[in-house]
Order: C-alpha cells, then structure tokens, then sequence
C-alpha cells in the first residue's frame, strides 16, 4: 500500500485497486513531475553539451617511489578553448589570453616534452586535448625513456657495471621521458579526426580573436573528467587498499598492481602438475606481447611487440610441422612474457616461480635463451645478435654461445635474412633474457634489428603502428582480401621466423635437412592484420571460443597490459598458438570441456579447446572443433606483491590507479557577471516565491473559503 492508500483485500471480487487520498495524489503529482524533470533535464544535457565519446585519456601509474601520469579534479576540470598550432599561440593561453584557465587543443607535431614543461608549470592551464597526428611526425616520437627498464635489467654495481643505466649504449635516444612525469591536470587523446573538427569549429566561431579584439561571450570551453583516487606511490596505495580490505565492510581500493598472464607452451607435451626430469633439456624462446603509450590503452606497439611475437608464432608454427620433432633429444619451450614493459613483469615472475618450484621447468633445465626482440625494421635485411659480455667471459658458457650463434647464421644461409654478430664488448638490449641472467648465467642470444639504438622512432608511442612496420596494401581490397593479402612486411617478418625455426631445429638437436623448414607468409600476414589492424576478422572468429566473442571488436588493437584480468592479447595469442602448434582431434563437446572423463591416457599432457570453427558454406552456421595444444598461462604478476614488498627494488612495483569517471564534453560557457546576475536574480526569485507561499498560506482561509463556509446550514 502506497501512502494514504490501501489494497483492498484479496479474497473480494473485484481486482484491487489502489485508491489514493490528497497525500497520494501528491506523491503522484510529485511523482510525474519529477519524470517529465528528470526526461527534460536529460533534454536540456544534451542541447548545452557535446560528449566526445572517442578519447583516450593519462591516467596515473605509480611505482615503489614516486606517481606518474594524469589527473583531474573530483568535479573534473572546465576551461575555455586554445587551439594551439604552433608554438607562437602559446603566448595567449600563458599570458595575454583574458579568459584563463584555459583548455589547450594540441597539434600531436607540437606535443613534446619541451612544450608540455612549459604548460605543467603555469596556473593557466586547466587541461590538454591532444589531436592525433597523421601522418606520424617525421622527427619520431617516443614518451618512453631513453633506456627503458633500468634498473630491472641483469646490469648494476655487481653485474658489469659498466654497462648500467645504459652508459655504453642509449637504446632509446628519442625518448623524452614524458610518460614519466607527473602532470596535476587532465590530458586526454582525440582518437576521432571529426571530433577533433567539431571542437576547432567551435573554437573558430566563438573564441577566435577577431582583429585583435578579445573574444565576447559566449565561450567554447571543455571539461575533462579524470580523478584519480590513488596518489603518492605504490607503498602508499598499497597500505590504503590493504586497510580498506582489512577494516571496511565495502573496501575501496585506490590502485591495482598491474598483472596479466604469460603465455607458453612447449614442442613436446610436459606433465605440468609435476616437475620434468633434472636431466632433461629446453630451449626457451621468447619474446615480449605488450607495449605502452602516454595515454591509457593506447598501445599499438606494432614494432616494440607484435611483429616479434608474430614471428615467435610463426616459427613455432613452422616447427610442429616437422616430422621428427617428437623424437629431438632436446625439448623448445615457446614464451610470450606480458607486462615486459613495466619492468618485466612476466619474466621476473617467471624466473621467480621456476626458483619457488612453482613452475614445470627449472633454471637447471635451461639448455640456452633466443629472444626476439625488435625484428622488422631491418637495413639491408640485416639481423643483429646481442650477447651477454659479461657471462661470456664464463669458460662454460662461451662455447655455448659460439655454436648458438653459429647456429643462427648457418641457417640464414640461402635465406634473404643476413645476420651479425656485435661486438663482444657491448651489453644486451633491453630484453627478457636479462632477468634469467640475473638468476642463472645461461647461454643466450637477443635478435634485433638494431645493432645500437633502436631503428624504432616510434617507441612506446601512439604512432608505433602498422605504418610504422611499413605495412601497405592495395586500394579496393575486401576486408576478407586484405586478411590474406601478403605484405612485404609480412614476406620478410617470415623470412626471420624460418632462420630461428632451422636454427632452434638444430639446437634441439635435429640432424634431418632443415631446407623444409618454412614459415608461412599467409599466415604472418593474417597474424599482422589480426593483431594490428582488425582483430573481428573471419580467422579469430574461428579460433576461438563462442563465449569469448567480446574478444573481437573494430576498433584497432591495443596491447597494454591489464590489472587483473586477462586481456584481449594474451587471450588471442593464447588461442593462435594452439591453432598453429595444436592438433584437431575427433572429441564431442562434452568430451572436449571434460576431457578428464576420457580414457585417453595422456591427457594430463594437453589442453583442450573447443573453438566455435569456420561458418560452413552452405549455411551461416559454424562448424566447432576441438583443439588439442599443450599453450598454457601461468601469471605474470610481480613478486613484490605476492611477497608484499610494495618499495622493492628487485621486481616490479608498477600499479595502477582506479577512477570513477571519464568523460570528455565541450559546451558554452557564460561570462562570470552573467553567472552572478543569473545567481542573484534566482535568489530573488526564490525568496519572493517563498514569501508569496508563506502569506498566501496564511491566508488561505480567507482566500480560498466558499460564501457557504460562514454560518449555518438551514433546511
């Protein structure tokens, strides 16, 4: 029964029924009143804002010193548009402009670390819409730093120190450093060029200077939504979320260590509940899946990432088909380490599990290391091999080394891949590899395209895209043609993955002839297209699981690693490696989800997928298939917070920092006398309205009484 109302009882004829007095009435009144509000006030939202719905925005990351990153305040932050094209009309928005603060729309040419300090230091400043450039700018771009991990690599004071923090090689001489500050206003990217347009055009017609003269109002302004709730540091945040879980009945957290899953899988089935026999011997071969960029999800990393873990699959690809490979006296275990970039997150963890007994495989079971490290920017088709100076001088493992490397340049011959060797005297990149070495001296080798500084202008930036790898195709295509259409970039990235597939070949211990060997171009190409343009494409469609669909969308794949949850590219890649390297086998469903109810006696060595197929022909039905494969994850989350050492200087202590709310919306803005008049006059409004119901309410009785009411009824 509502207020004032009753149901009448159940038992009655009649169907109940609500019968409101005067107070329900009202609640009805209100009731509709506060509807048709709320309706028009959605209906007034959308004629004064704007939303812009494809941004990316800076968010903060903090490690075990210090915060980095972006924010804004609780109530986001408001100013009116600047739109910047050259450095001359930074003057207006620092200076002259009468309006502050200002909302700075960037050209991405103008977008350096020069002009960006020049910003972070002014009061005028209340935020940064950053306009995509296209094409790239020809100078490069890179936020990252110019030697990326240090720090977390094998070189210190104890380890070659000569080589640390880069002071015989810098990797990454473009790098500016500025995803590593820390900015106290919010900046976010215009991914949409017809965005970008609608806020120039607002610019143009409300807050251009016209001859001079200062703009009137009404003013183009933006509000960018972006708070952050974590600050400080990783300790800081840390011992917050900690207290919250430990004393709150609802805890909120205020950051997440950033965490995914690494990928592997190995060319001969292991038991992975149990530990491999001492003796026994693994390749490891390697190579990073994730990438980064100074805005939040927005990391195509198509050199720094997926052209080399295209060619790891690849290869991994070209060596199941070997007929004897079952039979090598040596086993190759394929890696695809996540969060690499934040101070190698998969690979510690890795190493750390292996040490714990956590993990199948141990350290003394490591034969040798190949990485795969930046592959497809390569002068004169040449492939560089880095090696470790330091473990060489070891007398075991310099042999080692020798025949890997003699291995690697053997089979490059016949091939358009020229490989060679660097100086002995020069550290490794920055690399997986380092941190086994700072666990275990073990022979290995880094493939690289670059013999010094990276060839990749683009390092950890928005533009290290599928241009960037200079994938082009031909105008007209269908996006079914342009799946299976092989690039030049994809002929020579399959070059580099038949090289490592003979060379791994042999230092498995093969002895047949490796001129069979041979990685598919179609398939590379399908690889490079998937993961740098389009992942919702016919292929992924039919290799994974039905449920997994979400996976797949049109916008362009990014690979920056999650907090928590897997993400879309280890998911992918999981699900490509076992398509490439697994087996069909003839299982129902049932048996395929449950394979632990089959009598098939090794099952304990495999993962099954059942994956929703191709659509058949004749029908828009699919036809699903069970895989067999031996991909499996394992985490790739720091130690440091399993061990609870939030202020480690041994493992990564990156975590991110949880919002509420980002948004980004343009609209027009009123001057401050304006607002004030409109205050006032409401005010008084107000108050007269308030007067008004008081006396006539005092008076109702005079006011509203019927000639009747006086005296009485006489019959």
């Amino acid at each position: 029964p509502g207020a004032g109302g009753q149901m009448r009882g159940l038992g009655g004829a009649k169907a109940a029924a609500w019968e409101p007095s005067g107070c329900g009435l009202l609640f009805i009144l209100n009731f509709v009143s506060f509807s048709s509000g709320f309706c028009w006030a959605n209906s007034v939202e959308r004629k004064i804002y704007i939303p812009l719905n494809k941004t990316a925005p800076c968010v903060r990351l903090l490690n075990a010193t210090h915060q980095i990153g972006c924010q804004s305040s609780m109530s986001g932050d408001t100013g009116v548009i600047h739109v910047v094209e050259k450095e001359q009309d930074l003057k207006w928005v620092l200076t002259d402009g009468p309006h502050p603060p200002y909302m700075v729309l960037l050209e991405g040419e103008l977008f350096t670390r020069e002009l960006m300090l020049q910003l972070k230091g002014s009061s005028r400043i209340s935020g940064l819409a950053v306009a995509i450039s296209k094409p790239s700018p020809a100078q490069g771009f890179s936020p990252g730093l110019k030697c990326p991990n240090d720090g977390f690599g094998v070189y210190s004071n104890n380890y070659g120190p000569q080589y640390a923090h880069c002071n015989w090689t810098v990797w990454n001489p473009l790098g500016n450093g500025l995803a590593y500050e820390d900015f106290n206003f919010p900046i976010f990217l215009l991914e949409d060029a017809n965005e970008t347009q609608v806020i120039k055009q607002c610019y143009q017609d409300h807050n251009l200077p016209q001859n001079g003269s200062v703009p009137e109002y009404p003013l183009c302004a933006m509000q960018l939504f972006a708070h952050m709730h974590a600050v400080t540091n990783t300790v800081t945040c840390m011992r917050r979320s900690s207290l919250q879980t430990a004393f709150s009945l609802n805890p909120e957290e205020v950051c997440d260590a950033l965490s995914d899953y690494n990928v592997w899988s190995t060319l001969k089935p292991i038991n992975t509940s149990s530990k491999i026999d001492p003796m026994d011997e693994v390749i490891i071969v390697a190579t990073r899946i994730d990438s980064h960029s100074f805005f939040w999800n927005v990391a195509p990393g198509a050199e720094s990432a997926v052209a080399s873990f295209v060619t790891h699959l690849a290869a991994a690809e070209a060596l199941h088909k070997v007929p004897d490979v079952q039979k090598l006296p040596r086993n190759i275990m394929f890696t695809f380490f996540q969060g690499e970039t934040f101070d190698y997150i998969g690979s510690s963890r890795m190493v750390y599990d292996m040490q714990m007994d956590k993990f199948p495989i141990r350290l003394d079971n490591i034969h040798s290391f190949l990485e795969l490290s930046q592959v497809a920017l390569r002068n004169s088709s040449v492939l560089w091999v880095h090696t470790d100076p330091v473990s060489r001088r070891n007398e075991s493992i310099q042999p080692q080394v020798k025949t890997l490397v003699e291995a690697l340049i053997n089979s490059s011959m016949g091939a358009n891949v020229t490989l060679q060797e660097v100086s002995q005297s020069q550290p490794l990149p920055p690399s997986s590899f380092q941190r086994f070495l700072r666990a275990k001296q073990i022979p290995g080798v880094v493939l690289a395209d670059h013999r010094t500084s990276f060839q990749n202008r683009y390092y950890q930036s928005m533009y290290d895209t599928a241009e960037n790898i200079l994938m082009k195709y031909p105008e007209g295509l269908s996006p079914e043609e342009t799946l299976d259409y092989v690039t030049d970039t994809a002929k020579s990235l399959a070059e580099v993955a038949t090289v490592v597939a003979r060379a791994l070949y042999q230092l498995a211990g093969g002895t047949g002839n490796t001129s069979a060997i041979q990685a598919d171009p179609r398939m590379v190409s399908r690889m490079l297209y998937g993961f740098l343009i389009k992942t919702n494409n016919s292929w992924f469609q039919s290799i994974i699981k039905q449920d997994l669909k979400g996976l797949l969308g049109d916008e362009l794949p990014q690979h920056y690693i999650a907090v928590t949850t897997l993400v879309n590219t280890t998911q992918l890649v999981q699900y490509v490696l076992a398509n490439l390297t697994g087996t069909v086998v003839n299982f129902t469903k049932e048996e395929c989800l449950n394979p632990e109810k089959t009598p098939n006696p090794e099952k304990e060595m495999y993962v099954y997928t059942w994956v929703q197929g191709s659509r058949d022909p004749n029908s828009t039905s699919r036809v699903p298939f069970c895989v067999q494969s031996t991909v499996h994850l394992t985490k790739a989350a720091s130690p440091a917070f399993e061990l609870k050492q939030w202020g480690s200087t041994e493992y990564s202590t990156w975590t991110e920092s949880r919002w509420k709310d980002i948004r980004a919306r343009i609209f027009l803005v009123a001057s401050k006398e304006l607002e004030i008049i409109t205050l006032v006059v409401g005010i008084a409004i107000l108050i007269l309205s308030l007067l008004a119901t008081y006396f006539i309410n005092a008076k109702a009785h005079v006011l509203f009484s019927s000639p009747g009411d006086g005296g009485a009824v006489a019959y």
